[in-house]
């Protein structure tokens, strides 16, 4: 990824097609060392294509992309533990309810 970022932000810098050493420059700016083996990997996948298409490519891609959420995670089962998972959450609300009543402090919103 911090090669392609690297690359990204030559090409918008207007580094139509960046080249290895250009890409090291940028790494080692902040202190990152570039790994040869990817980096040519890279820059053989890249070569001679548009940058501009192949971002409009990805963000069509992305947006076949199922995303949101299904709800929150599932309740977990109070089922085998007997008479013991009940007091334990009965204490975990007491302490909320209590956490909760010393963040007024005493003062309401339209006291």
């Amino acid at each position: 990824m911090k090669h392609l970022a690297a690359y990204l932000l030559l090409g918008l810098g207007g580094n139509t097609s960046p080249s290895a050493s250009d890409i090291k420059d940028v790494l080692s700016s902040v202190g990152i060392d570039a790994d040869d083996a990817r980096l040519e990997k890279l820059l053989a996948e890249l070569d001679g294509k548009d940058l501009q298409e192949l971002i409009a490519e990805g963000t069509t891609k992305l947006a076949s992309v199922p995303s949101g959420g299904a709800g929150g995670a599932a309740p977990a089962a109070a089922g085998g533990a007997g008479g013991e998972a009940a007091p334990a959450a009965k204490e975990e609300e007491k302490k909320e309810e209590e956490e909760e009543s010393d963040e007024d402090m005493g003062f309401g919103l339209f006291d």
